[in-house]
């Protein structure tokens, strides 16, 4: 648990942020065991609350202090802005979602991260939709208009081993959404450009990417592929879902909190040097392997450090 005293000193240093810099010396004293855990998910609380043009930088420093080398892809500049002032009303729910997350449906844990994010207000959504906006391929990707529906019909015609036969298997296999969340309940068409597109498209390809990606539909996982998808567009609902995740993590320490961070920021590495997936037109390419479409796009699968399945094999007593 994390107490008032230490949820306060988070607050001001999630509004304040750190300095250029700081998380990379944060992150690299962690990993030697000589940093508290609090102050580096405040460092990425920073980027998903109140400044979201600092979240390439933020979490480029995070990766290389915690695994002693840069990232290995071009720096995505963007102009920085003075951090904007975090709500006091917006605190409460943040750390109720912090401390009641654990066992909750993973559906239901999207819906509740997206309704926080709409606490912070549309000043915020108009700086995150300019910042990714500097990620490679959003512009060009997003002028194409928001894409239409993903029909489950045109998946299940496609021939055995191609990429929209695993598609359809793995949504209909899970019982998952095609879409994740329906587009008209959460009123992306509403959204300010790119973002309108973006939380569209991520959405109705969330679990393709999985596949495609090399990242396993469990819970280490997910939290994989948000940081791969926050490493490609900027995705401001990714970057709010991590801060929540480490944030929850961070007072236990240990190997656990380790075992988290070096997924999160392997995988915002592997996003960082994976080409734009967001310039890939899916609905022309179901009926090729995937195999061929990551040659095609030059796309590597996920190497996970853990093993992708650990904490359903802990809750399982094995």
């Amino acid at each position: 648990m994390i107490g008032p005293a230490a949820r306060g000193a988070f607050e001001q240093q999630a509004a304040k942020g750190p300095a250029a810099g700081e998380t990379r010396a944060l992150a690299r004293r962690l990993r030697l065991g000589g940093a508290d855990a609090i102050d580096l998910s405040a460092s990425l609380a920073h980027a998903a609350l109140a400044a979201p043009e600092r979240t390439a930088a933020i979490y480029d420093e995070a990766a290389e202090g915690w695994f002693g080398a840069p990232v290995g892809a071009e720096p995505i500049h963007v102009a920085v802005e003075a951090p904007l002032a975090i709500p006091k009303a917006f605190w409460p729910a943040f750390w109720a979602l912090v401390g009641g997350s654990a066992g909750r449906d993973s559906g239901d844990v999207t819906a509740a991260t997206a309704a926080l994010g709409g606490r912070l207000g549309e000043t915020l959504t108009a700086r995150q939709a300019a910042a990714c906006l500097a990620w490679p391929g959003v512009r060009v990707a997003a002028g194409a208009g928001l894409p239409p529906r993903i029909r489950l019909e045109d998946l299940a015609g496609c021939p055995p081993a191609s990429l929209g036969e695993a598609f359809h298997r793995l949504i209909v296999d899970n019982g998952f959404d095609l879409e994740v969340l329906d587009r008209d309940d959460l009123g992306l068409a509403s959204l300010p450009p790119p973002l309108d597109y973006l939380n569209t498209r991520l959405l109705q390809t969330h679990d393709l990417w999985h596949i495609v990606a090399g990242y396993r539909t469990t819970k280490l996982h997910e939290a994989a592929i948000s940081a791969f998808q926050l490493a490609q567009c900027g995705h401001g609902y990714s970057a709010l879902f991590l801060a929540l995740a480490v944030t929850s993590a961070a007072p236990a320490r240990g190997p656990g909190f380790a075992m988290l961070l070096d997924t999160i920021l392997s995988a915002w590495v592997h996003g960082r040097r994976t080409a734009p997936m967001l310039l890939i037109a899916w609905e022309e390419e179901w009926t090729d392997t995937t195999q061929a479409i990551r040659r095609r796009h030059g796309i590597t699968p996920y190497r996970s450090p853990h093993p992708a399945d650990v904490v359903e094999q802990a809750e399982a007593g094995i």
